[in-house]
């Protein structure tokens, strides 16, 4: 199991097809839908290039649903969903899968908790059967939670603890979301870890894992007249259960920008970070989120992008920089920035130069020709995605695991073909607000580093496995 950081992976990167900005009218993954009785979604994107499936069952509950005081029990009761069943021992959902031929893994974020299978086709119903034994007959003892426990605690201390610019992040998003609940670790703060329980686990399973708060996403080479009689076999016959609705609280208004500064001796190589709030497709303002998914490819997507070459190039004070953004989530989003700065280079010096660069774009927006790139290089980045299964499995299932619609999917080639100048440069001044953001600075102490670990700039935990 690890942590990762995923960066902006969902509309923006996941998915996107073969498609030119001329051809607004495409879809993306062509889906097909259907709901079972039980209120269970049904997707499926067929792909017969090879005898294989991504298989995906996605539950509507994340970090950001927890209850105060058990932070991590989502990820907690992921890496327990293989702690086995009546009919299937602790450990070896994983062990048969393999020897079938496949992987699997899962995985959660603040809005959602994931389980895959890529498998070839005639497997297809051994995997489904054994992802809807574990959504409704998962057995639990303390003689299998109280040793993982210990696994994901020390999870935590080898990917969180012991990586600096881990850590910077963690508190970055804590100082972001002053109330919010994304300002909340995945992995779980570690107090709060030590503490979880059976209970504590059991009682997050009934609550949110069942059918009416699930979506099943099937990618590859099958139809759904083949595909809907499993799902009906499997899944459908699992009762409906009162799933909780997700309360979460407002953002309050924020009045100063915040700052958050880690000297560490780990640190070999010092960065900086900035996070803005930012609307999300979900959130208010959210006609904001294409401009911005264009505008972040425009000042941090590569080294052509305005943060590289003014920075890098130009100015030669940075060795990299560059944005990220991710609109798909359930309420508030983040656009962030990152640069490392070149030997001998103070990092107040590097925060000067970002702040003027940012003001550049507040102050005269940005061009028709970047405005042209911009789109193209989005939409031709994604000549392979339809090839690839988990692409497609991966982009639905994460779009209406936070509320989105297909539609909305599919529509995506065309709101990015809308957007214009005028529209990117009011988003930038409506986000490129301080009272609404944190800076962070990862620094060695005086003397450097001792033991040189390479730093790696501050993106944000995304997403546990």
């Amino acid at each position: 199991m690890s942590v990762f950081a995923r960066g902006p992976i969902g509309l923006l990167t996941a998915m996107m097809l073969i498609i030119s900005p001329h051809l607004a009218e495409a879809a993306v993954f062509s889906p097909q839908t259907m709901t079972l009785d039980n209120g269970m979604q049904v997707v499926l994107v067929e792909n017969h290039r090879a005898p294989v499936v991504s298989h995906m069952v996605w539950y509507k509950v994340g970090s950001a649903d927890e209850t105060e005081g058990v932070s991590g029990i989502a990820h907690f009761l992921e890496h327990l969903m293989f702690k086995g069943t009546k009919d299937i021992a602790p450990g070896d959902f994983s062990k048969i899968v393999a020897r079938n031929g496949g992987n699997d893994n899962a995985f959660t974020s603040w809005d959602y908790t994931g389980y895959f299978q890529n498998i070839a086709r005639d497997r297809l119903e051994m995997v489904m059967g054994m992802e809807a034994d574990r959504m409704r007959n998962l057995q639990l003892s303390d003689d299998v939670v109280l040793p993982e426990r210990d696994v994901i605690i020390e999870e935590r201390r080898s990917r969180i603890d012991n990586n600096p610019g881990a850590l910077l992040g963690e508190q970055i998003r804590a100082s972001l979301y002053m109330a919010h609940p994304y300002g909340r670790s995945i992995i779980g703060w570690l107090n709060e870890m030590q503490t979880l329980s059976t209970e504590d686990a059991l009682a997050f399973y009934r609550k949110w894992y069942a059918p009416n708060n699930a979506i099943l996403v099937v990618a590859g080479d099958i139809t759904m007249a083949e595909l809907k009689p499993l799902a009906e076999k499997y899944y459908g016959v699992i009762p409906a259960g009162d799933v909780s609705t997700r309360h979460r609280v407002k953002e309050p208004t924020q009045h100063a920008p915040r700052k958050v500064t880690l000297t560490d001796p780990r640190v070999g190589q010092a960065s900086m970070s900035r996070y803005y709030l930012a609307p999300s497709y979900n959130s208010e303002n959210a006609d904001q989120a294409a401009p911005l998914e264009v505008l972040s490819e425009i000042l941090g997507s590569g080294t052509t992008s305005r943060f590289f070459r003014s920075l890098v190039v130009d100015q030669s004070i940075a060795t990299s920089a560059g944005t990220f953004y991710d609109p798909v989530a359930v309420d508030l989003a983040s656009f962030g920035l990152y640069a490392v700065p070149r030997d001998g280079v103070e990092l107040a010096d590097l925060e000067k130069a970002v702040n003027a660069e940012i003001a550049k774009v507040v102050e005269n927006g940005v061009t028709e020709d970047e405005l042209a790139r911009a789109k193209q290089k989005l939409l031709d980045s994604a000549v392979f995605a339809r090839d690839s299964l988990s692409a497609a499995a991966r982009s639905l299932g994460e779009a209406l695991a936070v509320g989105l619609s297909v539609d909305q999917v599919e529509s995506w080639p065309e709101r990015i073909n809308a957007v214009t100048v005028e529209q990117i440069n009011a988003a930038a001044k409506a986000v490129f607000d301080d009272k609404r953001s944190v800076t962070g600075w990862l620094q060695p102490p005086e003397g450097g580093p001792t033991n040189g670990m390479p730093a790696a700039p501050v993106t944000g935990e995304q997403e546990v496995n």
